[in-house]
């Protein structure tokens, strides 16, 4: 009778054991913790703009409910052979996901990552780039976030006020994003009827010394969404100042920064908005190539900062309409 007891006793304790474990719970009342969320950001480099990506991206995710997240943030300092290298330290980590901030990441992302889904972000053109084949759908292991700018829109606004007959451009000759844009700007140029005047530059240091030598054949100049370019604005923007010629620039976030004539173009912190919002498909189970990419060209989506301060010292004053028109004025 003493071990029939001994034995109910026993199996009691196990069952409740059990229940216990399956709970996630001990007998201290602990809980199990939950699982650590491993993400690989791979980010070209640093400036307003693809920081403010990343920031849209962390910030959404966690408006999202995504609260143990680990974020492995890595900057390839405008080098691609770091793009690659980066994407070997994700492929050896084994991250959840990983995510590419600018089209060189996120083509090193592409090739070097088989084991975790990647997400693109910030991508101006993913097919010249490689990254997808159609726009309709992703591809198997990838799919992300792109945008379409108005690059015509853009210089027609300038010319609406400013009399251009030559407009120029610094672009970065060995990255996809730029040459596509390049190409799309000195189309805009042939349809509007004015000279295009492009240069090619290899890294940042060549901003400053490459917009120097176009200076004297230009009317303005244009600031396409390169991140090596907008990562040495300053210097640009005061080659331009000192010679009273106008820059036009696709970022605003840099703009804030840097002495910029006129900036308009995307939220990039909306951008990285809806690059979580991907990501967030994908962990939930969608898989990549069973969705369109999210493009972002909606013009409600973009912003006008106008620099009132760099006007008066270049000689050139905004229309009020302009002026009606900007949703950031700076004048100091």
């Amino acid at each position: 009778m003493k071990l029939k007891r001994l034995s109910i006793a026993l199996i009691t304790a196990v069952v409740f054991t059990a229940a216990l474990s399956a709970n996630g719970t001990s007998e201290t009342g602990s809980t199990e913790e939950a699982k650590v969320l491993k993400i690989g950001v791979s980010q070209f480099v640093q400036h307003p703009a693809l920081d403010a990506v990343y920031k849209g991206i962390t910030d959404e995710m966690a408006a999202l409910g995504y609260e143990n997240v680990e974020y492995d943030y890595q900057n390839s300092n405008a080098d691609i052979n770091t793009c690659r290298q980066i994407a070997s330290l994700f492929q050896s980590k084994k991250m959840d996901m990983v995510v590419g901030i600018a089209t060189p990441n996120a083509q090193a992302l592409k090739t070097g990552v088989n084991n975790a889904p990647v997400v693109y972000s910030a991508i101006t053109d993913p097919l010249s780039a490689g990254l997808v084949e159609s726009l309709d759908s992703g591809d198997p292991g990838i799919n992300g976030v792109s945008y379409k700018n108005p690059f015509k829109k853009q210089i027609e606004f300038l010319m609406a006020f400013y009399e251009i007959k030559a407009l120029g451009q610094v672009y970065t000759g060995s990255e996809d994003n730029a040459m596509f844009q390049a190409k799309q700007v000195e189309k805009a140029c042939s349809e509007l009827g004015i000279e295009y005047v492009g240069t090619s530059i290899a890294s940042s240091a060549e901003v400053k010394s490459a917009t120097e030598a176009i200076i004297k054949r230009v009317d303005a100049i244009y600031v396409a969404n390169d991140n090596t370019v907008v990562s040495a604005l300053g210097g640009l923007a005061e080659t331009a100042i000192a010679n009273k010629v106008p820059v036009l620039s696709a970022d605003t976030s840099s703009a804030k920064q840097n002495p910029i004539f006129i900036a308009w173009g995307f939220d990039w912190y909306f951008i990285g908005q809806e690059t979580a919002k991907v990501m967030d498909r994908i962990l939930k189970g969608e898989k990549p190539e069973d969705f369109e990419t999210t493009v972002v060209s909606d013009p409600a989506r973009m912003e006008m900062l106008l620099n009132t301060a760099v006007a008066e010292k270049i000689g050139i004053k905004f229309p009020q309409s302009v002026l009606d028109q900007a949703k950031i004025i700076i004048s100091e």
